[in-house]
């Protein structure tokens, strides 16, 4: 489904984006917003995995005794290992 609505862009952004328009990157302006829009999308769904990721790793260090502790590098490669599948997925 496609909406129709009208957006304001300042004199800088508007040059950007007639710019790849003009040389081809996106077949209109519409199609620029939309990829910028994906991207903002995309990148907010990568920061709630890390967070969540993160927040976990975190709740399991606090709940382990500190003889138990692993190093930082084990500790975090939980975390990029867990983000690393769901950008996969």
């Amino acid at each position: 489904m496609t909406v129709k609505t009208t957006l304001s862009f300042s004199d800088r952004h508007h040059r950007f984006l007639m710019e790849k328009v003009g040389q081809g990157v996106f077949a209109s302006q519409s199609a620029a917003v939309s990829a910028a829009l994906e991207l903002m999308i995309q990148d907010e769904e990568e920061r709630s995995v890390t967070l969540v990721a993160l927040t976990d790793e975190i709740r399991a260090r606090v709940e382990t005794p500190k003889d138990a502790f692993l190093d930082d590098d084990e500790a975090f490669e939980r975390a990029r290992a867990r983000i690393a599948a769901a950008r996969e997925a």
